[in-house]
């Protein structure tokens, strides 16, 4: 138990951090946001509010320029001022945007927000454990190896969130009559609207899937569906 408690005690620090970290984030929307109120937009939450069974699904706008959606670990709903700038200046379509409020709606009702606080945690422990460990074994280039390997880990357990997030919006998207159409055709954008962030990385480094491999995977789901 003793030669355990090192480990334990960096699992317990990471998931301090990880608490400290969503209260800040917490206070940071708390401080710069304000609940969506667009009429175009609340028809087609309400249709996907009705499918889930609930009074409503309440959005808020998250005054970044960035162009992204939120699901903070509180359960609330983003979507930031630059994605609706985007909305409102015609270059994404009210569907389109619906289609991000049912992917964070994914995020919250899959428990992503606690899976990553684990994940998190596991991961700090497991990144030390492999600096130590590497750094005596291979002098130099040890400490860059265990960050590497980590942090290819964390990408690879984060693009599985993604997937389970669109295949839940799929599903919701169908369930309250807007239809995935809107989903995918948004994929084909958000390389321009968020001006190419992910750049040349190498796809196991990413947090997301790719474009491609995002639409493949819904069309799967879907083709699933129809056969069953």
């Amino acid at each position: 138990m003793l030669k355990l408690a090192p480990f334990l005690l960096l699992i317990l620090y990471g998931v301090l951090m990880y608490r400290f970290s969503a209260w800040r984030t917490a206070k940071m929307l708390d401080a710069q946001s304000t609940e969506l109120a667009d009429p175009v937009l609340k028809r087609l939450t309400d249709q996907m509010a009705r499918a889930l069974d609930l009074p409503r699904i309440k959005v808020h706008i998250f005054e970044i320029a960035p162009v992204n959606g939120l699901a903070a670990p509180d359960g609330r709903i983003f979507i930031t001022r630059g994605f609706y700038d985007k909305y409102q200046q015609g270059a994404v379509t009210a569907e389109e945007l619906a289609s991000v409020i049912a992917h964070e709606l994914g995020h919250v009702a899959l428990g992503h927000s606690r899976k990553r606080m684990i994940d998190f945690s596991g991961q700090n422990a497991l990144r030390t454990v492999l600096m130590l460990f590497l750094g005596r074994l291979l002098p130099g280039i040890g400490v860059w190896l265990a960050n590497l390997l980590t942090t290819a880990l964390a990408a690879h357990l984060s693009r599985g969130d993604e997937y389970e997030a669109d295949a839940y919006a799929s599903a919701l998207l169908t369930k309250s009559g807007i239809g995935t159409a809107p989903q995918k055709s948004l994929f084909t954008k958000l390389e321009a609207l968020t001006q190419g962030r992910a750049g040349a990385m190498p796809a196991w480094l990413l947090s997301h899937p790719k474009t491609a491999a995002r639409i493949a995977a819904i069309e799967a789901n879907e083709a699933r569906w129809h056969s069953a």
